[in-house]
């Protein structure tokens, strides 16, 4: 077995850009603020768009003002939970209705609320890992299996109430 010795870290406050280029996303240290908070990692070159959705049986509907997509496109999706139900993220095949909103069948049913947040990458970009820390303010670890997570674009954070993020990439 021979060990990987080009591995590196990246620390950012808040939501950024941890790493840019293909790379393996090994290890994640998150600390949180004391107030329920959540991290989503996309691969991806772009800042995620932020949107709303909402979800009636299997059908979610996501709503981006002027988005610019096409029907067959591939989107990685994070939802934000509404009353502790979420569609579940991912990277999903969307259908277009129109010029501000696509939709996207999801694994599960029921029905959540027009107006909910959510954060997407399109054009070859795609979710990779979610977290959900509580209110935890202690470092909350994750390592990732394997070699980890092989992000084609780079490493983007995107969270709410974390105030430090650290990953482990090579």
């Amino acid at each position: 077995m021979t060990m990987q010795y080009d591995v590196r870290t990246s620390k950012v406050q808040g939501v950024g850009f941890l790493y840019v280029g293909r790379v393996r996303l090994k290890q994640a240290t998150i600390i949180g603020s004391g107030t329920a908070g959540y991290i989503d990692f996309f691969d991806t070159a772009v800042a995620p768009t932020a949107a709303t959705y909402g979800r009636t049986g299997t059908t979610v509907t996501v709503t981006s003002t002027g988005h610019g997509l096409q029907t067959g496109a591939k989107v990685g999706i994070a939802y934000v939970a509404a009353s502790n139900v979420a569609p579940v993220s991912g990277n999903y095949t969307i259908t277009v209705t129109d010029a501000n909103t696509f939709t996207i069948t999801d694994l599960n049913s029921g029905s959540i609320a027009t107006s909910t947040v959510c954060n997407y990458v399109a054009n070859g970009g795609a979710w990779v890992l979610g977290i959900n820390t509580g209110t935890n303010v202690q470092p909350y670890q994750v390592l990732l299996p394997g070699e980890g997570i092989l992000c084609q674009s780079g490493i983007y954070a995107n969270s709410v109430n974390i105030n430090s993020t650290q990953v482990t990439y090579g």
